[in-house]
């Protein structure tokens, strides 16, 4: 069995930290969330990757290398512009052959991981087995249709009036047969030729597609809204270590991991918090949910709920939080101008301005 990773998303509701990164190297507790994909690939026995790559192709490639994954045999799959899903599956064709495989988007998030679900699809295998879950909101992403039988009659793209509240997550397992239904389908209204459609011309012709409804964590971290939380999620399962120097005037509270070659000084750390090696915390408050990257500084200032990405900077500022900030940004106080009240009043007007 094969995997397919799709990292050739353009991250627009992620803008503007993809306007010059890849959405899937963001970093959740300072790892990138593809990492935590391949991480899984690799614990459900999977070898063999193909990861698919847009713009960012170069970056993305020299971070899986840095990465550490050395037991994978990984090929790269260039695909000219985000045309769906089932274009991946298409341009894939070749690496694929005619082995079942896993199909995974490499900006979702699986607690847990993908194991039980290939072993299962490794016993069972349907033509496709697709994962749901229940969303408040399905209109955002494909939705599942199922009858009183729990069998899935139908499928659709983000529709305007869903059929139910079984969104699609971001993970299919398909034998072979997929390549036929990926060739025969042709592009809908969006222009993108879509996985839902292939696997509804799998339905239609009594094809065996099956679904599991997961009632574990997943995101789609495709904002920052939903990359808080996850960052959140995971930071509460960290094992707290101190392998960074940290002065006597600094208190510790709670899983707080600071990594080998981090400085922490007359600052409070209220986990759970992750700061990276080589950053430096001087007379700073780091609050719960809150990742510092590497080479980061936070200097007099307050930060928790955040993510920070290497090499940025706070300096002299009060509260941040629920923030997403970049790589290599600089966060200082704005200068203060003088203060002034312009008034404009009529006879006889009373006012109260605080001082």
């Amino acid at each position: 069995m094969k995997a397919l990773v799709l990292a050739g998303g353009t991250g627009s509701r992620l803008r503007p930290i993809t306007h010059t990164s890849a959405k899937q190297l963001v970093p959740v507790a300072n790892k990138p969330v593809l990492f935590y994909v391949l991480e899984s690939i690799v614990e459900a026995g999977i070898t063999e990757v193909g990861i698919v790559l847009g713009d960012t192709a170069e970056e993305i490639r020299t971070a899986v290398e840095r990465g550490g994954f050395g037991g994978l045999d990984i090929t790269y799959l260039p695909q000219s512009a985000p045309l769906g899903l089932a274009h991946a599956v298409r341009i894939a064709k070749d690496f694929l052959g005619d082995d079942d495989f896993v199909m995974y988007l490499g900006d979702n998030f699986i607690i847990g991981g993908i194991t039980d679900l290939v072993n299962e699809f490794r016993v069972r295998r349907p033509d496709a087995q697709i994962l749901l879950t229940r969303v408040p909101d399905p209109t955002a992403f494909g939705v599942a249709e199922l009858d009183e039988a729990g069998n899935v009659v139908g499928l659709e793209e983000k529709p305007e009036k869903p059929k139910s509240d079984l969104a699609l997550v971001g993970v299919y397992l398909f034998t072979p047969a997929v390549h036929e239904a990926v060739r025969a389908i042709t592009p809908s209204g969006r222009g993108e030729l879509e996985i839902t459609d292939a696997i509804q011309w799998l339905i239609d012709r009594h094809r065996d597609v099956r679904s599991t409804t997961i009632s574990g964590y997943w995101k789609d971290t495709g904002n920052v809204v939903d990359m808080l939380e996850v960052n959140r999620t995971v930071l509460e399962s960290i094992e707290p270590l101190v392998a960074g120097e940290v002065d006597e005037a600094t208190e510790i509270v709670g899983r707080v991991r600071i990594d080998e070659g981090a400085v922490v000084r007359r600052s409070r750390i209220v986990g759970p918090a992750i700061i990276g090696p080589g950053a430096e915390i001087t007379g700073s408050y780091v609050g719960p949910f809150t990742s510092i990257s590497e080479e980061c500084r936070i200097e007099d200032s307050e930060i928790e709920f955040s993510i920070v990405l290497p090499g940025s900077s706070l300096t002299g500022v009060g509260r941040v939080e629920a923030s997403l900030i970049g790589r290599n940004v600089e966060v200082t106080p704005a200068s203060r101008a003088p203060a002034a009240h312009r008034l404009i009043l009529g006879d006889h007007s009373k006012v109260q301005i605080s001082s």
